[in-house]
């Protein structure tokens, strides 16, 4: 395959302009991760063409649909790109058309063939995708598709719209994440364990030799650490780690860290900015500097310990695990950042410097452990970059590791996760599990009739009474002994459905089902795990792990 000619600056200028507010998101590796990846959409349904719509958008490198339908008046009715005009054309053809129009970066493609005959004809077809998203399948089909794609470690997205309630569910046999963005990371400051270049500046700066304007313009992380001397001189060597305890750091802070040289302008003092944010800091920049639990236990998976195969984020995982274990003294390489303060400019550069440069010898020796562990097992250098060793270092703390389940071996499985009580959910009648059996009871009914329930207007009465049974014996599969609905209320919505695709439920389950499939390319942020259920009647969601 030829590679890609180097964009012109112009190219890369326009770009920016246009992805700005999803580069702010996941970044130039992220984009770039997009940009380079190939999903494959498994029938053009409402739910299907959302998805990708959600996708292309961004731009997504390119995209496949795979649907041997031909579009009818229910898709004109509730698919935003076919209209009444294309009835009894190819509805990948059309689909695919319209969907390259949101985008002229992106490459759209389309088969006129059924899941199906796909993996019956050529077994490995979906192997070269980054992502397979599957909606509009039979249990059956989508049986042998999730066995496929769990051999062949292919992450799948399944999406569901069926009247008013709505399903994803994700399939990836692992997933591991360097940027996980959390919500509530704390900053990295290392007050508890400070480092030798952090002890050498902080002893540079003599509080007492200062008038009130430099005083006011220092720095709250030097007020923090110098409060820390005093108290350590007093107390011991342990930070304050209750309330009381950090309430006299706080007093220390604001009654004995006063500058030493009194000139007329300094009548205002009291009120500096600096003061109160080392204050406001106490409880968050105290905290112990550890080893994650999260992390902790990736560093001591099996995978990591025994490097069985040449993956780069396990040799980084490896390397940054004999780092805690030597140069680290039992801590993470430095992130590196420091949050934003008042400051004068001179003195936050430096010691925003004296953080980044702790930061690149910590990234240093871990990059040299890499090289140390390619050249034991005799594998190639270039697997992995320092780029990569640097990007890994920075986030080490947010690393997180997902290890699914495959769906095929749910549809046969025999029972519930074990901490459900199945039998409580069922007296809810808006128990997300509830709706997830219901889910389960109309493809176990279209495999028994070949139509779903309600499909038909003649059929709906007959249709509740099978209904019912399927639901019944799917209880009776999954080992709910007694297990029933206290009325049938349920039952006949789904049967009123009639399989119907709502255009609203479709779009809010293919925005949210677009986002978990981004999650997967550029491993960024957490994906679902690994069930997801929406109920538009009470405006809810929940997440089930199966």
């Amino acid at each position: 395959m030829a590679s890609p000619s180097p964009k012109s600056p112009g190219q890369i200028s326009d770009k920016s302009k246009k992805y700005d507010r999803q580069l702010r998101l996941w970044g130039d590796h992220g984009q770039t991760a997009l940009e380079s990846a190939n999903v494959c959409l498994i029938n053009a349904t409402a739910t299907g063409t959302e998805i990708l719509k959600s996708l292309v958008l961004p731009g997504i490198g390119s995209f496949t649909i795979v649907d041997g339908a031909l579009v009818t008046g229910e898709d004109a009715g509730n698919n935003f790109f076919l209209d009444h005009s294309k009835i009894g054309k190819p509805r990948a053809h059309v689909a695919t058309q319209l969907l390259m129009e949101l985008n002229s970066d992106v490459k759209g493609d389309y088969i006129e063939e059924t899941c199906d005959q796909l993996l019956s004809n050529n077994p490995d077809f979906f192997c070269s995708f980054s992502v397979v998203i599957a909606t509009g399948l039979t249990e059956k089909s989508l049986h042998s598709l999730s066995s496929n794609l769990w051999q062949n470690n292919v992450p799948l997205v399944v999406s569901v719209s069926y009247g008013f309630i709505g399903s994803i569910r994700l399939q990836v046999s692992e997933l591991c994440i360097i940027e996980s963005h959390p919500d509530n990371l704390l900053e990295d400051l290392r007050l508890d364990k400070p480092f030798p270049g952090l002890k050498e500046f902080m002893d540079t700066i003599k509080l007492p030799e200062m008038n009130h304007k430099q005083f006011s313009h220092t720095p709250y992380l030097v007020l923090l650490y110098k409060a820390l001397e005093i108290w350590n001189d007093r107390h011991g060597p342990n930070p304050p780690s209750n309330y009381k305890e950090k309430e006299i750091l706080r007093n220390i802070i604001k009654s004995e860290l006063g500058y030493g040289i009194v000139e007329e302008e300094d009548s205002n003092s009291g009120d500096e900015e600096n003061v109160a944010e080392a204050i406001k800091a106490v409880n968050t920049a105290l905290t112990k500097t550890q080893v994650p639990s999260n992390v902790q236990k990736i560093l001591n998976d099996d995978q990591c310990i025994r490097l069985k195969e040449k993956n780069s984020f396990w040799i980084i995982a490896r390397a940054v695990k004999e780092f805690v274990e030597k140069e680290g003294n039992g801590v993470l390489p430095l992130r590196g950042s420091l949050p934003d303060m008042t400051s004068d400019s001179q003195r936050y550069i430096a010691l925003q410097n004296v953080y980044r440069e702790q930061a690149s010898k910590d990234a240093e020796h871990v990059w040299r452990h890499v090289q140390t562990i390619l050249k034991e097992r005799g594998w190639a250098g270039e697997s992995v970059i320092e780029n990569d060793v640097k990007l890994f270092c920075r986030h080490s703390s947010e690393l997180r590791m997902i290890r699914g389940s495959c769906l095929a071996e749910e549809l046969d499985g025999k029972q519930l996760p074990p901490d459900v009580d199945i039998n409580q959910q069922l007296e809810e009648p808006d128990s997300p599990w509830l709706h997830y059996l219901l889910l389960r009871a109309v493809n176990k009914f279209h495999t028994e009739n070949g139509s779903f329930p309600g499909y038909y207007d003649d059929n709906v009465e007959t249709d509740i009474a099978k209904l019912k049974g399927c639901f019944s014996r799917l209880l009776n599969d999954l080992g709910c002994q007694g297990g029933s609905l206290s009325k049938d209320d349920n039952l006949h919505e789904m049967c009123r459905y009639g399989a119907a695709e709502l255009h609203a439920v479709a779009a809010f389950i293919g925005g949210c089902a677009a986002q978990e499939v981004i999650k997967l390319i550029t491993k960024q942020y957490v994906p679902l795990d690994n069930t997801f259920i929406f109920n538009s009647v009470t405006s809810t969601t929940a997440t089930l792990r199966l």
